[in-house]
Formats: C-alpha cells, sequence, structure tokens
C-alpha cells in the first residue's frame, strides 16, 4: 500500500496531524492496537487548562483553544468542550511561592487565572479542609474535554479525505530505499517518502527500526481512581481541583469522584496498569487536604505520559534522517494541545503559511524542532 505520509500511531498526536494532512495526500495512520485511544489517550482525566505546563506548552495551549471551542464540521456540530466551574489550584501554607510563580506565568500570557480569597474556595469546594487551604487561584475559563469526541472527529476528517487507519499494525522492520520508506508489519508492507513517528511511548523505538538515534523519550506511568463520595452533597458543579505543585488533583465525574496522585513513575513503553502503593498514595493525599473518608475505589486504571528532558514535545524532521518526521513527547498535554501541535507538523511538511496566531503565542517553525535534543 502506497501513501504521501504514512503515520505510525493513532492516538490524538497522530490522528489530528492525520486530518491536517490528507488535505495534501494520502494519508494512511499504522495503529499496533485493535482500536483507537488504546493508551494514553484513551485514559486521560480530559480538562483544558491554560495554567497547566511550561511557557511552550501554555502557548499551544492558548493556540488550541479556537478550534476546540469552534471545530470543524467532520465534528458534526459536536460541542468538544462544556463549561463545569473551571480549574481551582490550592496551595498549602508551605506552597505560597508557587502561587506567586503561577500568577507571573499566567500574566506573562494574559490567562484569565487570578487569586481567590480562602472563603470562596471553600464556598465553591466545601470538602477542602479549612486548616489545610492557605491560598488558591482559579481559572474560570478552563473546561471539561470530551476526549472521544475529539478523537473520532479527527477520525471521522481523516476518512472524509480517503484517509485510512490500519489497525493491528505492529510495525517490524522499516528500510529506506531511494528517498522511499518501506515499513513492514507482520503481514503487509507499505510505502511512502514521508514517515510520521507518533508513536507516543514507543517513539524512541520507531526511530530506531528507522535508523535514527532515539531522543531520549522517557514514558512515566499516571495512576486514576474514581470512588464514590460518602458526603451527600451535589458535586456537580464544582472546578477541577489541583494542587499547585501537580501532587494530586480530583474532580466531579458522573456522580462519583475522579482522583489521581498526579504521580510521573518511570516506565517502558507498556500496557500501563496501575499499582497499589500509587492507588494508596491517591487515597492518602486526597484524605489529608479534604474531608472525603475514601472506603471503595469503584475503579482504576494508569496511563503513560512520555516526555522529553525539557518538558516540551518534538515536532519536526530529524536533523539526520531526511523525510523522518517527530511527533512525539506531548507529556500529559496532548489532548488539549493536540490542535496547536498538527497545524505546526502540518506547516512544517506541506510549507502551509505559518499562521499568526502561533506567531503571536512565540511559536515559531524553530520551536519544537529535535534539533535541541541532538
Amino acid at each position: 500500500m502506497k501513501a504521501d505520509f504514512i503515520i505510525i500511531g493513532s492516538g490524538m498526536a497522530g490522528m489530528s496531524a492525520a486530518y491536517r494532512l490528507s488535505k495534501h495526500g494520502k494519508v494512511i495512520v499504522l495503529e499496533k492496537e485493535s482500536l483507537l485511544g488504546y493508551h494514553t489517550t484513551g485514559r486521560s482525566a480530559a480538562f483544558f487548562t491554560e495554567n497547566y505546563g511550561n511557557k511552550i506548552i501554555r502557548s499551544i495551549t492558548k493556540a488550541s483553544r479556537h478550534f476546540l471551542e469552534n471545530p470543524p464540521t467532520c465534528f458534526k456540530e459536536n460541542e468538544l468542550m462544556t463549561n463545569y466551574g473551571g480549574s481551582l489550584f490550592i496551595a498549602n501554607k508551605n506552597q505560597s511561592e508557587f502561587v506567586d510563580q503561577e500568577l507571573k506565568y499566567a500574566e506573562s500570557l494574559s490567562a484569565n487565572v487570578y487569586e481567590i480569597p480562602k472563603k470562596q474556595v471553600l464556598q465553591m469546594v466545601p470538602i477542602i479542609k479549612e486548616e489545610y487551604i492557605n491560598r488558591a487561584l482559579h481559572e474560570p475559563d478552563s473546561k471539561a474535554m470530551d476526549v472521544d469526541l475529539i478523537h473520532q472527529g479527527f477520525a471521522r476528517g481523516l476518512k472524509a479525505n480517503n484517509g485510512h487507519i490500519i489497525f493491528n499494525s505492529d510495525v517490524k522492520k522499516i528500510d529506506k530505499i531511494n528517498n522511499n520508506w518501506i515499513i513492514y508489519t507482520k503481514t503487509e508492507q507499505f510505502t511512502s517518502p514521508i514517515i510520521i513517528n507518533a508513536a507516543g511511548a514507543w517513539c524512541d523505538d520507531i526511530a530506531i527500526l528507522a535508523g535514527c538515534k532515539p531522543l531520549g523519550l522517557k514514558p512515566k506511568r499516571r495512576t486514576v481512581i474514581i470512588f464514590e463520595s460518602s458526603e451527600k452533597i451535589n458535586t456537580s458543579s464544582w472546578p477541577v481541583v489541583i494542587d499547585i505543585e501537580d501532587k494530586f488533583y480530583f474532580k466531579s465525574e458522573a456522580g462519583k469522584i475522579l482522583a489521581s496522585p498526579a504521580d510521573e513513575t518511570d516506565s517502558l513503553p507498556c500496557d500501563a496498569q496501575p499499582e497499589e502503593i500509587d492507588v494508596a498514595l491517591t487515597v492518602d493525599r486526597i484524605e489529608n487536604a479534604t474531608n472525603f473518608k475514601i472506603k471503595r475505589i469503584d475503579h482504576k486504571w494508569a496511563g503513560l505520559r512520555s516526555f522529553f528532558p525539557d518538558r516540551t514535545p518534538i515536532v519536526g524532521e530529524d536533523p539526520l534522517i531526511k523525510n523522518f518526521y517527530w511527533l512525539a513527547g506531548q507529556g500529559g498535554y496532548g489532548i488539549q494541545t493536540s490542535p496547536g501541535i498538527s497545524k505546526i507538523i502540518e506547516c512544517l511538511l506541506t510549507g502551509k503559511k505559518w499562521p499568526n496566531y502561533l506567531s503571536d503565542l512565540s511559536i515559531h517553525p524553530e520551536t519544537l524542532l529535535p534539533n535541541r535534543n541532538y
């Protein structure tokens, strides 16, 4: 099978890029699993906040908001993001400096994030212990994202442009003959002049198969639990509550509570599973900051968030191997940054005019290139 672009990986990064590139040529997406979003994409906690990650991540998130709030027709007029109370970043008495740091970040990016008094925090989320809370920031424009609608919308757009997703296609070997890549799976062979490596935690492995230098991607496990509150209170209007140092978060989830210790445990690329120690850590941190008594856990899972050392994605052509493009290291930001990052890879690959909304936020063609890791 021949294509103008072959994308390895059908997570949010791969599918958003596939949607963009399918307007410029034939796209084939190779996915080793039997369905979309099996790994990191399908295990996301799914909230949009501009007050998360380093300055580059925050800028790309800000640049992605308009697309997510005004999606194209392939998303079938579905609302991809909904209001639910925003995000609330809380700090104890030892974390005041982090509040000041976040306020400076927000000011530099004109993000709508501001400090609110302790009394207001307890009115918003009365389950927080009064003696725990010292300072807090509120981001009212933070929203809940429907990950499946976003992911399926990109897939729908790809298919509308005659692109293909080939499931159960674990890449076993990659060769390059005369400017054409030959990609071998267990049962099939694919050819294309261009490869886009969007394999998530497996991006370095794919690079090695193609003869590229691995760039030091580090998959990290994150744990999530869902439990039922014993308190008879309506949580539907609560904001997402996030520790200012990202040591835990919790939010209302279909009448229950979703929580995480925001762990980042080094892992090999794998089908991540929750460890009991991380589940216990979640319970401890949530009970320490709130009046929740977590007696029973209804559901638990883990996913891999992959980072480069500077915690910034790599998007662009490999410096040494022509027509091998990296789309890697989205970390925990891949859902909310997907419109912006897919626009970047589209422009780099096709020469399409660089959009002003990226330049205005100091995101330029060279910003995410892999050179910094060579």
